[in-house]
């Protein structure tokens, strides 16, 4: 349990920011226009669907991965970890965003088929689930199997469950998109977001400290 939770709590943490539902369903707002709500629901439970399965996918073969690639632990965690860094630190010096871009009025209204071809990409992929979701899973898979097999089961089930909520929380913010932008300020979603860049930034460290302290014992041995 006490593996579950922290990996959920880990992976939680640092996706939330990449993901980032709220802010992401502004552009996906932009992106469908003027369309019905059931629309909106529709294609959002289709979307939610999408990036938990594209996302547990990449968390089931990142080991497999680092090993066909010939690539450590330590390595991947100081990589990863970099990247991760980097991101935070670019979110956190992101500029002010505009004020009216929450409350435009949507420029175009496109067909249901042509939304619903959109699910995976560009709607899952890139806008929800970017590159650096990608390394973010890589690298906590790769974490999460170094133990046993009961505790690399339940580690790989609190990153899984951390997937779940978040991709629960792009149903309801993508979904309900058009009624968040009319509530919320612009303003007050950047500077939550300010705060988890600062979160992100710090579990990249972590994540890169974590890698470095190990190739640094092997180093001291030879």
């Amino acid at each position: 349990m006490k593996e579950l939770i922290t990996f959920f709590g880990l992976s939680f943490t640092a996706l939330a920011p990449l993901v980032n539902p709220l802010g992401d369903a502004l552009v996906f707002l932009g992106m469908v226009g003027a369309a019905p709500p059931e629309l909106y629901r529709a294609l959002a439970r289709r979307i939610a669907i999408s990036t938990t399965l594209f996302l547990t996918v990449i968390e089931v073969i990142g080991t497999a991965l680092l090993k066909f690639f010939g690539i450590s632990l330590p390595v991947m965690q100081v990589s990863g970890g970099l990247v991760l860094a980097a991101m935070g630190w670019s979110m956190l010096n992101q500029s002010e965003p505009q004020a009216t871009a929450a409350g435009e009025a949507p420029k175009a209204d496109l067909d249901r088929a042509s939304l619903e071809s959109q699910v995976f990409y560009p709607f899952t992929f890139p806008i929800t689930a970017g590159p650096g979701c990608i390394v973010v899973m890589v690298t906590l898979s790769a974490h999460a199997s170094v133990r046993s097999v009961v505790l690399d089961l339940a580690a790989h089930a609190g990153i899984v469950l951390a997937v779940v909520v978040l991709s629960l929380g792009v149903y309801v913010c993508y979904g309900y998109a058009p009624a968040i932008a009319r509530r919320i300020r612009p303003q007050t979603a950047h500077g939550i977001q300010r705060v988890v860049a600062f979160l992100l930034m710090c579990i990249g460290v972590q994540i890169t400290w974590n890698g470095l302290e190990v190739l640094l014992r092997a180093l001291l041995r030879t």
